[in-house]
C-alpha cells in the first residue's frame, strides 16, 4: 500500500474510533427511529478533469467517502468525522430534511414533521408516483414500464412534471430512437394519456401512496458511497474483484474505473478505440443529440477469468470483446465475424467466456485457449423477426446516416423483430442459462452438445438471472415487480413477490445471488433500494439508499459479504445530485 493509501485508511479507522453518537428527536423531544444520518462532504473533492471533464488515464484520484446510517430505538447512530469540511443531513419519509454542522451534533437534533401534501409527495420514490399510473389497461402499462423504464426511473422528477401531449411525443419518439420498443399504438396513444394523468396528479398530491417502510433493522446497516464519474456518465455495471478492488463500466463515456473501496481511491483507465471506429460505433446517430459522450465502445458488462484474473468486457456498440489486464493495465480487443450488440457477459470453470448478442438474437462463446468464437442460434418467433434481425447491418446504416429508423417502424406489443436475449449466466454443470426479454423465455445452452433448448416462463420481462450454488435459476421478472426462482431438474417455477409498497410497483432490472451466505439480492431500481431474500427463511429486507432516484442495474459482493452497487441512471443528471456512485453496503 503506498504511503498515502495507508494514510487515508488509517485516518478512516481512527475517524470510526473516535465516532461519537448523534440523537435525534421528533418535535416533542421523542426519539426517533429509522431516520437516514448521511455523513456528506460540503464541497466535493478536487479531482483532475483534464480529459474532456474525467481524469486522465492511469492518473490516481481520491474521493471523499460518503457515509449513511440509520438510528436506532432511541434515536442514536455513530458517524465518524471527516478530515475535509463535512456536514450531515437527516433524512426521513413524513419529516423534512435537515442539514446539521459538526458544531451541531452535541445535542439532541429535533426534525420536524412535513405537513405539506405537495412536499409529502416529492419526497416519495418514482414508483409510489408511478403506481399512479392508469391507462385502463393493465397490459400497456406493463408496457410502458418495461419499454420506458430501463434507462431511468418513471415517477422521478423529471418524468413526472406537467407536459403537453406534443412535449411526450417527443420524448417517446427520442426514446424509440434510443433503442425502447414501446408499440405503435402505445406511442399514438400514451402522450395524451401521460399529460391528463400528471395534471390530476399534481392537482392533488395526496394521491401520491407512501413508499415501502424502513424498518428497525437498518440500524445495523452502514452505507459507504464513493462518487464517480459525473451527470453526463452511466455507471452501468461492475465488478468486485479477487483483487479486492472494483471495477465499473461508464457506458457513456469508453472508460472503466478501478476503485479501492476501501479508501475511495480510484483510477480512471480509457479505452482506446480501434482504428476505424467512429463516434457512436456501430450504432452511430444512435446518441446525435445526447450533449456530451465519448462512446467508441459502450462499455456494458464485466466478468473475471478464473484462471488469470483477467477482466472481460462486453462493448455493446461494436464486434468485438475487450480483454483488461488489471495488473499491466493493457486492453485487448478480440474482433468478432459474427453477431450485434454483445450484452451481458460470464465465465464458466473452463475459462470460457459466455455472452448475449441481444440485437441478433444470439449467444456466443470464446474459448481463450483455442482463441475462438462460437455462435448459438437462438430460434425466431416467426419469418418476419428472422427478416427483420437479418436487416440488423441494414439498419445500423441508416442511423449511421442519421435517419432514425426505428420511428418510422411498425412496433407491435411482443416487439416483433426484437427478441432480445438479455442476461446470462453459467450453473454448476456447466450449462449456459439464458433470459430472452421480449419473448417471455428463458434458455439453455448445452456447450458440449450445442443443443438450445427453450422454456416459457410464466411471467413476462425476465431480463437478467443468476444461478444459486444448487444449480437453481433466479429471474429479475422486470415489469411484473417480481422475482421467480426455477429449478432445472423439476422444470417448477417460483414466483417471489417484491416486498414493495405500493404493491406491484417496483421494476427489478437485475438480481445476484450470494452463494456463500444463500441470498438474493435484487436491484430495486424504481424505488432507490435494494432488497435481500434468504432463501433459507423466505424472508426479505429492503435497504433504502440516500441519493433519491438511485436507479441500479448490478450487484456485487465481497468475500466479507458488502453488497457493491452504483448509480447507472441513464443520463446520470437524473440522480438527486446528479452524482453517480459507487455503494458499498453492510447489511450488519
Amino acid at each position: 500500500m503506498s504511503p498515502v493509501s495507508l494514510l487515508t485508511a488509517v485516518a478512516f479507522v481512527a475517524g470510526a474510533a473516535l465516532a461519537a453518537p448523534i440523537t435525534v428527536v421528533d418535535g416533542n423531544g421523542k426519539p426517533l427511529a429509522t431516520v437516514m444520518v448521511s455523513r456528506q462532504p460540503v464541497k466535493p473533492a478536487a479531482i483532475d478533469t483534464s480529459d474532456n471533464g474525467y481524469p486522465a488515464s492511469g492518473k490516481p484520484q481520491q474521493a471523499y467517502i460518503e457515509i449513511t446510517r440509520f438510528t436506532d430505538s432511541a434515536g442514536r447512530a455513530d458517524i465518524p468525522p471527516a478530515e475535509h469540511p463535512w456536514q450531515v443531513r437527516l433524512r426521513k419519509p413524513g419529516y423534512q430534511d435537515r442539514i446539521v454542522s459538526p458544531a451541531e451534533l452535541k445535542g439532541k437534533l429535533a426534525m420536524s414533521v412535513e405537513t405539506d401534501a405537495a412536499a409529502l409527495a416529492e419526497q416519495r420514490p418514482g414508483n409510489a408516483w408511478s403506481s399512479t399510473i392508469d391507462f385502463g389497461d393493465e397490459n400497456l402499462k406493463k408496457e410502458f414500464m418495461l419499454q420506458c423504464n430501463f434507462c431511468h426511473q418513471q415517477g422521478s422528477a423529471l418524468l413526472r412534471r406537467n407536459r403537453p401531449a406534443a412535449e411526450w411525443d417527443e420524448v417517446i419518439k427520442r426514446m424509440v430512437r434510443y433503442g425502447a420498443r414501446l408499440s405503435t399504438e402505445g406511442q399514438q396513444k400514451i402522450p395524451a394519456m401521460l399529460e391528463a394523468h400528471w395534471q390530476k396528479i399534481h392537482a392533488n398530491p395526496a394521491l401520491v401512496p407512501e413508499g415501502t417502510p424502513w424498518s428497525p433493522t437498518l440500524a445495523a446497516a452502514s452505507i459507504r458511497e464513493m462518487p464517480i464519474g459525473d451527470a453526463f456518465s452511466q455507471m452501468h455495471d461492475l465488478l468486485f474483484h479477487s483483487n479486492g478492488l472494483v471495477y465499473v463500466g461508464d457506458n457513456l463515456q469508453d472508460r472503466v474505473y478501478e476503485v479501492d473501496p476501501k479508501t475511495g481511491k480510484y483510477t480512471v483507465y480509457k479505452i482506446p478505440p480501434q482504428p476505424g471506429d467512429k463516434l457512436g460505433g456501430l450504432l452511430a446517430g444512435r446518441l446525435r443529440d445526447f450533449p456530451k459522450h465519448e462512446t467508441y465502445q459502450g462499455i456494458h458488462s464485466l466478468a473475471e477469468s478464473p484462471k488469470d484474473q483477467h477482466i472481460f468486457i462486453t462493448p455493446s456498440y461494436q464486434r468485438r470483446l475487450l480483454e483488461f489486464d488489471p495488473v499491466s493495465k493493457v486492453f485487448t480487443a478480440h474482433e468478432m465475424d459474427r453477431g450485434f450488440y454483445p450484452h451481458t457477459i460470464r465465465f464458466d470453470a473452463k475459462d470460457r467466456v459466455w455472452f448475449t448478442l441481444a440485437l441478433s438474437n444470439q449467444v456466443a462463446m470464446f474459448d481463450r485457449a483455442a482463441k475462438k468464437f462460437s455462435y448459438y442460434d437462438l430460434p425466431f418467433r416467426s419469418t418476419m423477426e428472422k427478416i427483420t434481425v437479418a436487416l440488423t447491418p441494414f439498419i445500423f446504416k441508416l442511423l449511421g446516416y442519421g435517419i432514425p429508423i426505428a420511428n418510422y417502424v411498425k412496433v407491435d406489443h411482443v416487439s416483433t423483430g426484437v427478441p432480445l436475449p438479455y442476461g446470462i449466466d453459467v450453473t454448476p454443470d456447466g450449462k449456459a442459462w439464458i433470459a430472452r426479454l421480449h419473448t417471455d423465455e428463458i434458455a439453455s445452452v448445452d456447450p458440449d452438445t450445442g443443443v438450445v433448448t427453450m422454456i416459457k416462463t410464466p411471467f413476462k420481462a425476465p431480463r437478467r438471472l443468476r444461478s444459486d450454488r444448487d444449480g437453481n435459476l433466479w429471474i429479475a421478472a422486470f415489469n411484473e415487480s417480481q422475482i421467480a426462482r426455477y429449478e432445472p431438474k423439476t422444470g417448477a417455477f417460483t414466483r417471489y413477490e417484491l416486498p414493495v409498497l405500493p404493491k406491484g410497483s417496483d421494476t427489478p432490472y437485475s438480481l445476484n445471488v450470494d452463494r456463500a451466505r444463500h441470498q438474493v439480492w435484487v436491484n430495486g431500481t424504481n424505488s432507490d433500494s435494494v432488497y435481500r431474500l434468504d432463501i433459507a427463511t423466505q424472508k426479505w429486507t429492503m435497504f433504502p439508499m440516500q441519493r433519491r432516484v438511485t436507479f441500479t442495474r448490478d450487484v456485487e459482493f465481497s468475500p466479507d459479504g458488502k453488497v457493491y452497487l452504483t448509480g447507472a441512471s441513464f443520463p446520470s443528471w437524473m440522480i438527486e445530485d446528479t452524482q453517480p456512485t459507487l455503494m458499498e453496503l453492510t447489511p450488519q
